[in-house]
């Protein structure tokens, strides 16, 4: 038969929830890391590799780069875990040197700096390729009225290349952290949310919630909240991208 109305208890008992509390804060924190420590890496990168004028030794890098990114989660799971398992190389170097094994899938503040840095190694490459196209497409005659001003290297790209990038900046950004909100493969694959839902982030929890607990109310009240939250930075994103198109 039908359900009962229930009126707002699912969202009355979701932010009652210290759980749902506890994934929020993982979902936040691993948000903030991935945008502090690989937000800028993309940029240098294609800063770098447009000033490599040797055209083999540039397509050789931008392929090392971006490679990683057609990699399904579940080989970069396979590569990593041979890297940081509990028997991996890395604890088994660690022991045979007299030290401890690290937990890196089940310690929770380890596990975030592996989530982030297996993230950035995957998905730095497809930004690289963005911000090298917005770098190529600079006019020249920019370069050269910097050369005859007599501007250093650092002073053409502070005030010629990342002012004219900025556009792709702030969309890549945005985009950045709408994505990081709804990391789910790379949640799922390492760790599927253990141990104890202690590394859980917040798609992940909408899913075990509607499609392991059955708990398919609970899951709609935070799926519309994970919606709200991506709405108010597509908004945001907006406002800016068009704050700045109109100032050009």
């Amino acid at each position: 038969g039908l359900s009962d109305w229930v009126g707002l208890e699912h969202f009355r008992r979701l932010f009652a929830s210290s759980q749902f509390t506890k994934v929020l804060a993982n979902t936040l924190i691993i948000n903030g890391l991935k945008i502090l420590w690989l937000f800028p890496i993309p940029i240098i990168c294609a800063i770098l590799l447009n000033e490599i004028r040797r055209a083999t030794y540039r397509k050789f890098a931008q392929t090392a780069i971006y490679m990683p990114y057609f990699f399904s989660w579940v080989v970069i799971f396979g590569i990593f875990y041979s890297l940081f398992g509990s028997y991996g190389i890395i604890n088994t170097a660690i022991t045979a040197m007299g030290g401890t094994r690290i937990g890196f899938f089940t310690d929770n503040s380890v596990f975030r700096s592996v989530l982030v840095f297996t993230e950035g190694w995957k998905e730095v490459g497809y930004n690289t390729v963005i911000y090298l196209a917005a770098i190529t497409g600079i006019d020249i005659t920019l370069y050269e009225a910097a050369r005859v001003d007599g501007a250093s290297g650092w002073s053409v790209l502070r005030n010629v290349r990342l002012p004219m990038i900025r556009s792709s900046i702030t969309i890549c950004l945005f985009l950045a952290i709408v994505r990081s909100f709804m990391v789910f493969e790379v949640n799922m694959t390492l760790t599927d949310g253990g141990p104890f839902n202690s590394t859980e982030m917040i798609a992940l929890r909408i899913y075990n919630r509607a499609f392991v607990s059955l708990k398919f109310g609970d899951a709609q009240a935070q799926a519309v909240v994970l919606f709200v939250i991506v709405a108010v930075i597509s908004v945001l994103q907006a406002y800016f991208t068009s704050r700045r198109e109109v100032q050009m």
